[in-house]
């Protein structure tokens, strides 16, 4: 059994905590925030914000080939995380759709040649008739839309799977206001004077790792919406000539709209434009949005390095996992599970 000290309580840090907890080690886990819960206060961990997209196709527009692997793998393994997890979580894979409005035609093709060129190996794009559309996914209704099925894509719920993570992992020993501010080989360093001595320790504070790493922040908006019996079952993304457009059914009467990206480490509140532009560009594609309550507006910064890949490293005493961008969900089950093998500490795949 090791002793393990782990820097940060987002989706890394309670991957981490959760395995290795189950695998019998001896596990602190130290963050700067107040308690587990989010607070939707844009300062938080970006998971909270995230929609909980695991889509490694519709990323290849921007991504490289090996995110989409590292994607792939992720949805293998979080059928079996949340399986072992005595706390239900949402996950579903039933594939994603892209949309596009008639007028849209050109952005669209844009998208779908990145795809194609990028996705050798990978199932492409699957385009849809408009009564295949139809009986897909009922709920939407905008005239002439066209669409394309990207097969085995799916989503997580974000909030149900953090709680899940932190409230079924045994003997952790968890430490709010504890920020930490150097994580060396064996050993974290805190604001408040401490020094943490361990076995291993894990540096996975995402922006919190500055200024050791070239990290910059890349803001991400959404809104989160009530509307019962709204009947969307697939994540679904609009392409538009500006804007990357999500919309993820959360539940039978939520749903998370939200933009793919921004460049910027603006922690405000989010804008009366982004808002509008958002819901307009949703209430296109499903008219009975008219009807539903905003609920949340947020926001949140994401960690991305120079490259925008992540940072993935074990050496003698540490290891660090930071820089996911936009693909935290998609990429931290792989990732995490690379670097336990690597190390021979444990494995996400823990038997029900």
């Amino acid at each position: 059994m090791s002793q393990i000290a782990i820097a940060g309580a987002g989706l890394v840090g309670r991957l981490f905590a959760w395995a290795l907890a189950h695998a019998g080690h001896q596990v602190r886990v130290f963050d700067a925030r107040p308690g587990p819960e989010p607070l939707f206060d844009g300062q938080g961990a970006a998971a909270f914000t995230a929609a909980g997209m695991l889509s490694p196709l519709a990323e290849l527009e921007q991504a490289t080939p090996d995110i989409a692997r590292l994607g792939w793998r992720s949805l293998q393994l979080w059928p079996q995380i949340c399986a072992a997890l005595s706390t239900p979580v949402r996950l579903r894979r039933e594939g994603s759709l892209l949309l596009a409005h008639r007028q849209d035609q050109g952005a669209a093709a844009r998208v779908l040649a990145r795809l194609r060129q990028a996705g050798a190996g990978f199932a492409l794009p699957e385009a849809l008739e408009a009564a295949q559309l139809q009986q897909l996914e009922p709920a939407l209704h905008a005239p002439g839309l066209q669409a394309w099925l990207l097969p085995g894509e799916g989503l997580i719920h974000p909030l149900q799977a953090m709680a899940a993570l932190h409230g079924n992992s045994p003997g952790v020993d968890w430490q709010w206001n504890s920020a930490v501010i150097v994580a060396h080989h064996h050993r974290l360093e805190l604001a408040d004077g401490r020094r943490i001595d361990a076995d291993w320790a894990i540096d996975a504070r995402g922006l919190g790792a500055r200024p050791a790493l070239p990290l910059r922040g890349v803001r991400g908006e959404v809104v989160a919406l009530e509307l019962p019996a709204h009947g969307l079952q697939r994540p679904i993304r609009l392409m538009h000539p500006r804007h990357r457009i999500y919309l993820v059914p959360r539940s039978e009467h939520e749903l998370l709209l939200g933009a793919s990206e921004i460049e910027s480490e603006d922690r405000s509140a989010v804008s009366l434009q982004t808002a509008v532009e958002l819901m307009a560009a949703a209430h296109s594609l499903m008219p009975q949005l008219g009807e539903a309550r905003i609920t949340r507006l947020d926001r949140n910064l994401r960690p991305a390095l120079p490259s925008n890949a992540p940072l993935s490293v074990a050496g003698t005493g540490l290891i660090q996992l930071n820089g996911l961008y936009r693909h935290g969900w998609l990429l931290a089950p792989a990732l995490v599970q690379q670097l336990l093998e690597q190390t021979g500490l444990a494995t996400l795949e823990i038997p029900t």
